[in-house]
């Protein structure tokens, strides 16, 4: 693919929107599991699933470089890449919390080899900014994640995830995470500031939550240097 077509390829990444927020403990999570509404949002029946988050790169670090983070999910059976590119947070009453960035997804293997993952934009963009270099595991998470709809009575507006986190590196414990995150709805997000800003508010009512402006990859890293020293 010449210069040309790839730069305008990565201008038409889809985008991820989503507020993020973090806590010391699980009691913040065990609430919004039961609440029956965020403010005057309605919130649907919580699921729950296991996940393995592996988070990989180059042995020089190229996806770094560049500013992407390569996600390697397993769900049940289902294994899926995502590619995340650089974080664009807000500013005033968001600043920190709300989090755009391109997102690309497709379908993969455990196996740590893009070219015997099927063919996916995800594949093609990954082996472009690696250079087709080996890829290797930085950090994997294992999370157990609650999951909930959320809609103003008409219409999606997102979906809430409750993640308890448990950071691994070289298999071995680094420590934990309690993560909350609002994914808003894609086609329609961002629905305006405002609404943002009144979900962000409902979820900070709950309390035991604070603004988080890293991504887990980073949050990740943070455990893992405090850890060395």
């Amino acid at each position: 693919m010449g210069e040309d077509a790839l730069a305008t390829e990565r201008n038409q990444d889809p985008l991820e929107t989503e507020l993020k927020l973090s806590a010391t403990s699980p009691a913040p999570l065990r609430r919004l599991a039961g609440l029956p509404g965020l403010g005057p949002m309605q919130l649907g029946t919580a699921e729950t699933f296991l996940e393995l988050d592996r988070y990989l790169d180059t042995e020089d670090r190229r996806l770094a470089a560049a500013k992407w983070a390569c996600r390697l999910r397993r769900r049940s059976r289902t294994n899926l890449v995502s590619l995340k590119g650089p974080s664009v947070t807000a500013n005033g009453e968001l600043s920190g919390a709300l989090h755009r960035r391109p997102e690309i997804e497709g379908p993969a293997s455990a196996r740590l080899d893009p070219d015997s993952w099927p063919a996916s934009l995800a594949r093609r963009r990954l082996l472009d900014l690696t250079g087709g270099r080996p890829l290797h595991e930085q950090f994997a998470l294992r999370q157990r994640r609650t999951q909930r709809s959320v809609s103003d009575g008409h219409a999606p507006v997102g979906t809430l995830s409750l993640d308890r986190v448990l950071v691994l590196h070289g298999g071995e414990p680094a420590g934990r995470l309690w993560c909350v995150e609002l994914e808003l709805q894609r086609g329609t997000a961002p629905r305006g500031e405002d609404e943002a800003a009144g979900l962000l508010a409902d979820l900070l009512a709950v309390g035991g939550l604070s603004i988080e402006p890293l991504t887990k990859l980073e949050r990740a890293m943070e455990l893992f240097d405090r850890a060395r020293t």
